[in-house]
């Protein structure tokens, strides 16, 4: 059974992250990752795989409408070779050096969307983001930058529910791909399940939040939160 601790500490990191999450499509991985990695390393990344499959499922119920199911068929045709790469990494890559790269990667996108003012939204960017979000989000559980990145300039529905088809199907996904590889230890499923009162809770909150930034914020939501996602994994992988 999960500890005291851990339920109050990782429960409160969820329950913010699964706020930002229900507002803006993303960041329960952002806030939860860094400290349930650093506090519970034995519990990466199973348990914020199995919490950050619940969130989007709750999105769907009312924005599922709104996803771009044509672009999604290219984001998974990535997913399902970067899933597998994402288990050999776990296995074999430092995770520091994983996170310092794949920050620095998202930093790079980030200025160049900024640079141009669109980053093209193509099967080459699509899949190629979808890759890169299977190979992180199955190593670290944060896979979501590449691709909020890519519909950075589309409506708030849209950019939740598109995010919450590719997040239910790819945590699925990693989770299958590493219990196959036997990289899911029980204990990280029962953590990850602990968790999903407080990620539900984080939902039904979010409502304000998810107003405000619908409110024609959402884009600078988009890169405020995918900044800072990159800048987590790089100081966190670096200290």
């Amino acid at each position: 059974m999960p500890t005291t601790d851990f339920l109050v500490v990782g429960g409160l990191a969820a329950l913010i992250g699964s706020i930002v999450q229900g507002s803006v499509g993303l960041g329960v991985g952002l806030v939860a990752t860094p400290i349930v990695t650093m506090l519970y390393p034995h519990l990466m990344p199973g348990a914020l795989l199995v919490a950050a499959t619940v969130l989007p499922l709750a999105t769907l119920t009312r924005e599922v409408r709104h996803a771009d199911l044509g672009g999604l068929g290219w984001a998974f045709g990535g997913r399902l070779i970067g899933t597998p790469l994402g288990v050999w990494v776990v296995a074999t890559v430092p995770t520091r050096v994983l996170g310092v790269l794949v920050g620095g990667m998202v930093l790079a996108a980030l200025g160049a969307g900024l640079w141009s003012g669109r980053v093209p939204r193509n099967p080459g960017t699509l899949t190629t983001a979808g890759l890169v979000a299977g190979a992180t989000g199955t190593a670290s559980a944060i896979g979501g930058p590449p691709l909020a990145l890519l519909y950075q300039h589309e409506s708030g529905p849209k950019v939740r529910a598109t995010l919450a088809v590719f997040f239910t199907i790819g945590a699925a996904l990693s989770l299958t791909t590493l219990a196959a590889a036997g990289r899911l230890p029980g204990e990280q499923v029962t953590a990850g399940l602990a968790l999903t009162p407080f990620v539900l809770t984080g939902f039904l909150v979010a409502g304000p939040v998810r107003r405000y930034v619908d409110d024609g914020r959402m884009r600078k939501a988009i890169l405020i939160v995918v900044g800072a996602s990159a800048v987590t994994l790089i100081v966190r992988n670096l200290i």
